[in-house]
Parts: structure tokens; sequence; C-alpha cells
């Protein structure tokens, strides 16, 4: 099991942009030190907690100050930008990187960026839809491009002069593409189904409770075999919110139970959202558990994993037990609120977690 790590970049709202930004690029810098194998970034239009407005942007910063650790966005929001900006901007990253970009997408969920965009009744499926096939067919063919659909057109015929280069764009480092991955937040995801049907990678939620990923994978696995693809678990990313410390007593507080915990205020903010939208049914262990139980203790108790060494390894090996292999757990860092606390979490995951839940899945496996 690779360790990847994850940012929706929420912050207090008081917190100065530039710090918050800084301590952002700080994490994914420490995670390449690390070793941790990948990492994403959200972003979002119009939200001044989640405040990284172009994920894109975010990993191209990093271009000059990480070695080895994969980069991708989580996600692009197809649906909000003109498929030509996004297939260029996306080349130019994964050629910034030298290949080591992860082009995760989706159609966008934020109502406010719908709106400011003049897209709230829009059907954003099909321009999630039509925008990946011109991304994809910019990056595979050659002008002249004739790409018709209901959202863009997109052609270069009448004004192309080959000779000097003009009319064709830039290609991604990666070829035909980057890995391509998407997302999946609600326990019955259909749209797992179309992502195995072209061979895209997924990435669960880590808001949902642990009962619901097998379902996940059901999803996507059933779309692979309607698209030809093998189903390989190795390609599965399993995202979960994780907080180590030295000891139990830490690990509670700021994981948490303290007012001040990072996790609380992210937990906070996140359910206020998905309650407005009558999204919480990831969260829950069964999905007929009504609304009001749903606090944030509850929420720390069954989904956060938190604690020691130990008690996180345990975490981990109980979640493997339920749904068997999956390839990288991705670990979602939150608000430095205590700098010292967020990166002894993220060494002790990478230097004593990991290991460890590695060792202990090996015998498993040498005793079956």
């Amino acid at each position: 099991m690779k360790l990847g790590f994850f940012i929706m970049p929420v912050h207090p709202i008081g917190r100065n942009y530039a710090e918050t930004l800084r301590e952002d690029r700080d994490a994914f810098i420490l995670a390449d030190k690390l070793g941790y194998s990948e990492g994403y970034c959200g972003e979002h239009l119009t939200d001044l907690a989640e405040n990284i407005p172009s994920s894109l942007m975010f990993c191209a910063s990093l271009a000059g100050f990480t070695k080895t650790i994969k980069l991708g966005t989580a996600v692009s929001n197809l649906p909000f930008s003109h498929p030509l900006l996004t297939a260029t901007h996306a080349a130019l990253v994964d050629n910034l990187l030298e290949g080591r970009f992860l082009f995760g997408i989706g159609a966008g969920v934020l109502r406010t960026d719908m709106e400011a965009l003049e897209l709230l009744d829009a059907d954003r499926g099909a321009m999630f839809v039509e925008a990946i096939d011109h991304i994809l067919a910019l990056w595979t063919k050659d002008s002249p491009y004739d790409l018709k659909g209901k959202f863009w057109n997109i052609t270069t015929g009448k004004t192309r002069w080959p000779e000097i280069g003009l009319g064709n764009v830039v290609k991604p480092f990666q070829r035909p593409h980057p890995p391509i991955l998407g997302t999946a937040t609600e326990p019955q995801s259909k749209g797992l189904i179309a992502l195995g049907r072209r061979g895209w990678w997924p990435i669960s939620s880590h808001f949902l409770h642990r009962n619901h990923l097998l379902s996940q994978w059901s999803n996507y696995a059933q779309g692979c075999a309607e698209g030809g693809h093998r189903a390989d678990r190795a390609n599965w990313r399993v995202a979960r919110s994780i907080f180590v410390a030295d000891d139990d007593k830490t690990a509670n507080a700021y994981g948490g139970d303290d007012a001040k915990s990072p996790y609380r205020f992210y937990m906070n903010q996140l359910t206020a959202k998905l309650r407005k939208g009558n999204r919480l049914g990831g969260f829950k262990e069964r999905l007929d558990m009504p609304d009001d139980d749903l606090t944030l203790d509850y929420i720390f108790n069954n989904v956060v994993i938190r604690g020691s060494v130990n008690r996180v390894v345990d975490g981990i090996l109980a979640l493997h037990e339920k749904v068997g292999d999956f390839g990288t757990l991705l670990y979602c860092g939150k608000d430095w609120t205590d700098p010292a606390l967020s990166r002894r979490s993220m060494e002790l995951m990478a230097e004593k977690v990991m290991p460890a839940v590695n060792a202990a899945i090996g015998k498993r496996v040498a005793a079956e």
C-alpha cells in the first residue's frame, strides 16, 4: 500500500491568504521529502475558506520545489473552463513536472461557483463529457482541428499555418496523456461506473464511512467490465482523514476533541455544506441513520483515524480488512493550527505507520 497526500485547502477565513498558500505548499514539499508517492489539491472559485481557485496553477508552483512526488488536481472542474484552456494548461503542467502529473477531473459541486459562472441550471454532466472528449482529441490529434459539440466548437482550420507552428496545441509529457482520475463522494456513486467504462482511476472520498467503500469498488469494477478494462485494485485510491501523534491524548485533542482542533473546524465546515445539500449519507454507517445522529463526535469516532502510531496502524489495518487491497492511501491534510503537530503527524505516518501497515499486510498474505 502506497502513501499519498490530499488537501481540500480549508483554512479559517481570518487567516492571511499568502500565509495559507505558503503553508499548503510547505505541506506538499514535506510530503515529497518524506516519500509520499503522490499529492492532490482541490479547487473552488468562490470559497474564502477553501481558497485555492486553480489546482493546476498550484501544481505548477511546486514543479521546481519537489523531486519525486506526483502532483494531481482533485479535481479540475471541466465545465468551468473552455476545453482548449484546460488541455493546454494541463499539458503545460505535465511538461513542467516531466510526467509527474495526475489529471483529476470533475463536473464541479460548489453552487456559488456555478452561479458566478452562470451555470447554475446548466447540464454540467453533459458539459463534463464533452469537455474531456475535446481535451483528449486535442492531446492525441494534430490540426486541422474540427471539434464539434453542444457547448464548445474548436477549430483552427481557417487560420492555421503549420509551417511556422500556428494552429496546433502543445501535448502532454506523458503519451498519449496523463493518468485520468475521478473522485467519488456518494456511497452508491454511479459516476464510478462511467469512470470504469473509460478505464480511468477512482479516488474514494475521505468523508465516506468504510461501510460504503466496497459498493464504490463494485460500481467501478462493473464499469471496467462494461468498457473492456481490467479493474485493478492497485489503481484504487482511498482517502482518509488521519492524525498521528506521539501519544493518544494529543492525538484525540488535536484530531478533533479540542474546540480549536483543525479537524473539528474542517469537519464543521464540510458537514455544514453537505447538510445544506442533503448529502450527509457518506458519513453514515447506515444510510437510514437520521441526520440528527450525525454529530462531529460521531465522525471523529467512526470516520477519522486518529491516535498514537499503534492505534493508527490498527485503524488502517481494520480498514484494509473491511475493503481488501487498494493501491494508495491518501492522507488528508488539514490547516496547520499547530505546525509542529501537523508536521509530526505527516512524519510519523511515513516513517512509522506505513512500514508497520505494510509489514502486517505482508504477514497476512504470507500466511494465506
